[in-house]
């Protein structure tokens, strides 16, 4: 079913548009984010530090907004989905179990498996799994969001995913091992929250989604430092590393506002698939650096743009789906 754009909505920025600049600072949030871990103790203290940030973050900006009574930050922000001129469905236990899921598994549980895989695998296989997103978000968006693979998504994501598989060098270097294992586990985890989100934003405000997958995932990382490494080691940091923290927790909270309010806005499919083009600006970032060479990358990183303008041309040629306009 398709709904009727108003005047308003036109003059809002599109969704794919919004998962542009998600995907922007993805990019360079994986670029800092490898030298910010490196400065803390260890992958779990800097997780639940970065994101314990990122939901203080989003709480002010969230009470801002609401601050600012009926502005355009409230509107698009903090309205919950009825005040949108969207049905809003009923809050369901269902619905509730949903909202639990993002917050304890997607905020949290995924985030420990992310890094605790990533401190036993290398950068390369590591980035390939999670970038993977796509394909599994793909397989379930049509049963659980009803979203259609066209054939231009089809050939976006062979893009995407063949770009990927050049930049990394093949798949051969996937070994069958723990950290495999953790950051599989966590991508997967995110897609099943992707789809999970794009349900919740029918009933909750963006501002209601991205604060509970990062207050109560901060709250389950921070459990999670106490019984492994003692939540001390979160108070012990110096203000080298708080300085670290605080760079990391405002991109992600970047992120996570931008990704929801995509979600919000246009498909899971194509909100995910523009979502790879951050490995485009990570490799820009290295280049610039002087840590990793653009030339080997060339040709993964082209079909990577190629599958992004794939996605977006087909979105400009006027596919919108029920549920992508906020």
């Amino acid at each position: 079913m398709t709904q009727r754009i108003t005047i308003s909505q036109r003059r809002r920025l599109p969704g794919v548009a919004v998962a542009g600049l998600t995907a922007l600072v993805s990019g360079v949030a994986v670029f800092v984010n490898s030298y910010g871990v490196r400065s803390l103790p260890s992958p779990s203290v800097y997780t639940a530090a970065k994101n314990l940030t990122t939901a203080v973050i989003l709480g002010l900006l969230t009470v801002g907004g609401a601050a600012l009574g009926n502005s355009t930050a409230r509107t698009r922000w903090t309205r919950v989905a009825h005040r949108a001129g969207v049905a809003a469905r009923p809050v369901t236990a269902v619905t509730w179990a949903a909202l639990a899921f993002v917050g304890i598994v997607g905020g949290g549980v995924a985030f420990a498996l992310f890094f605790n895989g990533l401190a036993k695998l290398a950068a390369t296989p590591a980035a390939f799994l999670h970038d993977s997103l796509v394909v599994w978000v793909g397989l379930l968006a049509l049963p659980v969001l009803g979203e259609r693979a066209t054939a231009w998504n089809v050939a976006a994501i062979g893009l995407l995913v063949g770009g990927e598989v050049a930049i990394v060098g093949g798949t051969g270097h996937l070994g069958a091992s723990s950290g495999t294992l953790l950051v599989l586990s966590a991508t997967v985890l995110w897609a099943i929250e992707t789809v999970l989100i794009k349900r919740l934003l029918e009933t909750f405000s963006p501002a209601a989604v991205a604060l509970t997958r990062m207050g109560v995932g901060s709250v389950v990382l921070v459990g999670y430092v106490g019984a492994t490494v003692g939540v001390g080691s979160l108070w012990r940091l110096g203000a080298a590393q708080w300085g670290w923290v605080l760079l990391t927790g405002v991109l992600l909270a970047g992120y996570v506002a931008t990704w929801v309010t995509a979600l919000a806005r246009a498909r899971a499919l194509d909100v995910t698939s523009v979502l790879v083009f951050s490995v485009v600006v990570t490799a820009l970032f290295q280049a610039a650096a002087g840590t990793k060479a653009l030339a080997p990358q060339g040709l993964g990183l082209a079909l990577v743009a190629g599958g992004t303008v794939l996605v977006l041309w087909a979105m400009r040629r006027g596919r919108v789906s029920a549920g992508t306009l906020r």
